[in-house]
């Protein structure tokens, strides 16, 4: 028995920049259990030889299927997310009419809550399997290698058809007790990660970690806590820290990327990785990595420890500031009322963790009041997350199949035009797919969205509008966005709402209001957005002169916001560095260094020099030179050198 497993194609650049770390584990359970196994990436596939496939994508991923079927695969299994169920379905469709009794098998979260469906619609889809594939896939293909026939009858986690026709629904099968007892990923069975990173030009060498499954929550809008059946494992502390330390042996792996969705529910888990990876970092035994986590599963004892541990950078589902619509999406974080929620963003970049704050707009039961709040949360956060800075990552509601949203208001949903679907960017892109989306609605509501709510699409719209410019604003312009929020006493909701009507940008709104202040700090970010696209990712070996820094003359002191400066205080020219973090950085942060006049000269001079400017003159150096000297900040050598230019 040869089995294919196949991951479906998207163009969502984030996914196909990285392997898929589930099937890359699964493939080597398989492995390991006497069964030969193929692993094709579609959406690597896709990015790599087919970018301009456009209608041709489904024809393309079965013409490269079937030469592998040719070449002796005996079964064919596809992994799908709701996103890459059209897809998945049409190059099966395909794949049955060139092989008609080839067993072809889906399975994964694209799946939860449609299967039976699938099985009756789509006569080409053999079985479908829900949950966890190791057990359920190796019991399913021994049988079939001792006798010679695929049955899927007696086997847990399968809907399947009859010879009849009737859709047998086996029974749910457990998933794994311990965690631990899964394959290392088997990363010969897909390129090299720098073939994925050359596909999008990625420096940050991001691994993902398939480091837990499930989720014990369920949250109206997600379908992870249901298709995991509330039941969330993770693997044990060793386990994780032995597996971030054999990154280091895949060329190309600089950073990991842990895909469970709630680290830290076990804190005591929580610490024990962090306390292992901390010993192993020390001994450059471990790369830095980032997380996905609740805020109230995040306290301090445990961020101070994962800081420690080379945590760089933490995704948080927010998803309002208004507790009373949170709990209405059954998404109640303990013990977290706003002010609490911002404490522990700020702890986060306080310890030099990057939050990435997640919020959903349009969710059930939301008012203009409590948008404002959300909107007015994030720009309090943004602006006062000086340290590791904040990233915002606006959604709208995608209520797909199997999820609380889907169940209650399944008929009040639907696509809206202009608005593309969060939960399938680069997917459902085709004609063939279209087909099917527009055919059966129920089943990929992926692309739809809650139209039932007060104001409906054009609502919406201003929802879309809000999730596109707001989150660029904030991460661009914190600090200045808050100085103008206090400046006019007008909330975020409110200014992008001027902005909006206004047709202006928010370097024109800032302006406008004509304030030293206000100008000083937006001159300040703007040179740190220059310096940040300047020096880009670290590269070792890239050091030029200006990843020293960019020197800029304010007059004022740049972490101050205007509202926090007494009236009446003298404005006076004041000279900062604003450059990398730190040597190591990888993410581009930058920070602000107060410098003294005459090393400010020096910098703009040299840096003048060294972007092929006229050499500054050697006198005048040499004077600057000569006041750090007097002040015992440097040592110059008895006969300085001729200073070239």
């Amino acid at each position: 028995m040869r089995f294919l497993l196949a991951s479906a194609p998207h163009a969502d650049t984030f996914g196909y920049s990285m392997p898929p770390p589930g099937l890359l584990r699964l493939g080597g359970w398989l492995r390991r259990n006497g069964i030969e196994v193929l692993l094709e990436d579609l959406a690597y596939r896709q990015a790599s030889l087919w970018s301009d496939a456009g209608e041709q994508l489904a024809d393309d991923a079965a013409a490269l299927l079937a030469q592998k079927v040719r070449d002796g695969a005996t079964c064919l299994g596809f992994s799908v997310m709701g996103a890459t169920l059209p897809i998945g379905l049409c190059i099966a469709e395909r794949m049955r009419r060139a092989f008609p009794t080839l067993p072809i098998l889906i399975g994964g979260p694209g799946t939860q809550g449609v299967d039976a469906a699938l099985i009756e619609r789509f006569p080409f889809v053999d079985a479908v399997l829900r949950g966890e594939g190791e057990e359920a896939l190796t019991g399913l293909l021994t049988d079939a290698q001792t006798s010679g026939t695929l049955s899927f009858r007696g086997h847990a986690g399968f809907t399947w058809r009859d010879p009849s026709g009737r859709i047998v629904r086996e029974p749910d099968r457990s998933p794994l007790a311990d965690l631990d007892a899964v394959a290392a990923p088997a990363w010969d069975l897909l390129p090299p990660l720098a073939d994925y990173k050359a596909l999008t030009g990625a420096a940050d060498g991001l691994v993902p970690v398939d480091s837990g499954r499930g989720c014990a929550y369920d949250c109206s809008f997600c379908t992870i806590g249901r298709y995991w059946r509330r039941r969330s494992r993770a693997l044990s502390p060793l386990r994780l820290a032995d597996e971030i330390e054999a990154l280091q042996q895949l060329p190309g792996a600089r950073q990991a990327y842990l895909c469970h969705d709630i680290f830290g529910a076990d804190k005591q888990h929580a610490l024990a990785f962090c306390n292992e990876l901390e010993h192993r970092k020390d001994a450059g035994r471990a790369l830095p990595f980032e997380v996905r986590a609740r805020l109230d599963h995040l306290d301090a004892e445990l961020i101070e420890r994962m800081a420690a541990a080379g945590c760089y950078r933490v995704l948080v589902g927010v998803e309002s500031a208004s507790k009373r619509v949170r709990e209405a999406a059954n998404k109640d974080l303990k013990g977290t009322d706003t002010a609490e929620l911002e404490r522990r963003v700020l702890l986060l970049a306080e310890a030099g963790i990057t939050p990435i704050l997640s919020l959903i707009l349009g969710l059930p039961g939301e008012e203009r009041e409590d948008l404002a709040d959300s909107l007015n949360f994030l720009a309090r956060t943004t602006a006062h997350a000086t340290r590791g800075g904040a990233q915002v990552s606006l959604h709208l509601v995608n209520p797909q199949p199997g999820c609380g949203l889907s169940e209650g208001l399944a008929d009040a949903t639907r696509e809206v035009p202009g608005i593309p679907p969060d939960m399938a960017l680069g997917a459902g892109l085709t004609a063939p797919e279209r087909v099917l989306i527009e055919a059966h609605p129920d089943l990929f509501s992926t692309w739809h969205l809650l139209t039932n709510q007060v104001g409906g699409a054009a609502h919406l719209r201003f929802l879309h509008e809000i999730a596109r410019e707001v989150p660029e604003v904030l991460m661009r312009y914190p600090r200045t966005h808050l100085a103008v929020m206090q400046h006019t006493g007008q909330g975020a909701l409110e200014l992008f709402e001027q902005r909006r009507a206004q047709k202006i940008i928010f370097d024109t709104q800032a302006r406008l209001l004509a304030d030293e202040r206000i100008d000083a700090l937006l001159a300040w970010e703007q040179s740190k957005l220059r310096g940040a696209a300047r020096l880009g990712p670290w590269r070792q070996g890239t050091l030029d002169f200006e990843d020293g820094g960019r020197p800029i003359e304010l007059h004022h002191e740049p972490l101050e916001l205007p509202a926090d400066i007494e009236p009446n205080t003298p404005l006076g020219p004041a000279y900062f560095l604003v450059g990398r973090a730190t040597p190591t950085d990888f993410t581009s942060a930058m920070a602000t260094r107060r410098i003294s006049a005459d090393l400010f000269h020096i910098y703009q001079d040299l840096g003048k020099a060294c972007r092929g400017h006229a050499a500054p003159p050697a006198r005048e150096l040499l004077e600057h030179l000569a006041t750090l000297e007097g002040g015992a900040l440097i040592s110059l050598p008895t006969s300085p050198p001729a200073l070239r230019p």
